[in-house]
């Protein structure tokens, strides 16, 4: 069974995908539910960085402690995670998501679905071909190269573990 954990709670070790992408907040679907759904039944750790307890009236300052909690959280999460699943929507710019991207672009963990219609879709093609980032436009896909990769991911954790 997966388990989900999301900001604030506190890492674990194991084979995990990070839910990285548009969240926008009344804009952006709400994809990560879809994609823990669809993963519900593996043997993995999701960070989904969609908190519940959201407020949008936080200030985006370092000297906001709520805000300052969930943004290293989620680089905490992205730099531990095995997969960094990322999801553009059309509907959203997902600023934060196209930063994300350039950070871990040379990992080699990202797989990036980036839908027809997504503002800077080309810049994100690109940068996906360039680093050569496993990429796709429909959502089926992705969430089915999910499901293949989070038992890739269960296996190597398991072998690392002899």
């Amino acid at each position: 069974m997966a388990k989900v954990i999301k900001p604030p709670s506190i890492l674990e070790n194991g084979a995990s995908i990070f839910l990285a992408g548009s969240i926008e907040m009344g804009t952006a679907e709400n994809w990560q539910s879809r994609v823990e759904k669809a993963l519900s039944e593996k043997d993995i750790i999701i960070y989904n960085p969609r908190r519940d307890d959201w407020d949008s009236s936080w200030e985006q300052k370092i000297e906001n402690d709520k805000f300052y909690e969930q943004v290293r959280w989620e680089l905490a999460a992205l730099e531990k995670a095995s997969v960094i699943a990322m999801y553009f929507d059309p509907k959203t710019k997902s600023p934060i998501s196209l930063l994300e991207l350039g950070l871990f672009a040379r990992t080699n963990r990202l797989v990036v679905c980036c839908p027809e219609g997504f503002w800077r879709k080309g810049n994100v093609d690109i940068v996906c071909h360039r680093y050569d980032i496993v990429n796709t436009s429909d959502f089926n896909d992705f969430v089915a190269m999910l499901e293949g990769i989070s038992d890739v991911a269960y296996q190597y954790q398991q072998r690392d573990k002899k």
